[in-house]
């Protein structure tokens, strides 16, 4: 296999759909053998068969600290190693400061943080010298939106363990990177925005249009690869620019 990632086991978590199955693959195409992890058996077998070559699913749910367990595992016993670990799970949905639940709290935090906090943690066995973790972010996490408090709070806390963690895994030369997606036009943005609340969205976007899935795909190539054996600890914004404005 060739590629810049030939010869990489990569595992990108909540795999099989949106900004997850865009970035297995990317990584699939640069010779990675992905693993990707989700929820539902029926998407993951599908996603399994549109990311091709050397992809495998691994059935889980990262809030669930055995189902990580298990996950590791099964992924150790088949490849023995990670080299590029996305952390991408994630959970959304709307809660307005007044109205917000515990459920709606728990749940939030739940995935985007607790469980990418010990999908992290759970990993490291497995993550060799020249490893490359990804974190998905968003460009949420220096922006404010309403009735998104909860979420974007979660967001910030992955930018802020990036900065730590970098410090804390000093020695072992694995490097933490966040990547921030933007508007970006996924099966998961249908259920929330109509065309016309995306055409409002599209043109706020300095570039002029909301990402696609294969925009984060091309940037996590970049920092899984070598082409980023200097970047670390960075938060890389694939948002048409919209966050810097």
């Amino acid at each position: 296999m060739t590629g810049k990632l030939a010869d990489k086991v990569a595992l990108v978590t909540g795999g099989s759909a949106g900004i997850g199955l865009g970035i297995a693959k990317r990584l699939a195409e640069e010779g990675a053998r992905v693993f990707i992890t989700g929820r539902r058996a029926a998407e993951l077998d599908k996603a399994v068969a549109a990311i091709g070559g050397n992809a495998a699913a691994v059935r889980g749910d990262v809030s669930n600290l055995a189902d990580l367990d298990r996950i590791f595992a099964d992924i150790g016993a088949q490849a023995g190693r990670i080299d590029v670990l996305v952390a991408n799970a994630g959970f959304y949905e709307f809660g307005a400061l007044g109205e917000i639940t515990e459920e709606h709290f728990d749940k939030t935090f739940n995935t985007n943080v607790r469980g990418l906090l010990f999908t992290v943690q759970k990993a490291l066995p497995l993550l060799g010298k020249g490893s490359s973790v990804i974190l998905t972010g968003s460009m949420v996490s220096i922006k404010g939106f309403t009735a998104c408090s909860v979420y974007n709070a979660s967001k910030a806390a992955v930018r802020s363990f990036a900065r730590t963690w970098i410090v804390d895994l000093k020695g072992r030369d694995i490097r933490v990177n966040v990547l921030s997606p933007g508007y970006t036009d996924t099966p998961g943005v249908a259920q929330f925005m109509t065309d016309d609340v995306k055409a409002a969205a599209a043109a706020s976007v300095p570039l002029g249009r909301l990402g696609i899935p294969d925009d984060l795909g091309k940037a996590a190539v970049f920092l899984a690869s070598d082409d980023s054996a200097y970047v670390s600890g960075i938060e890389l914004f694939v948002d048409g620019g919209v966050a810097q404005i």
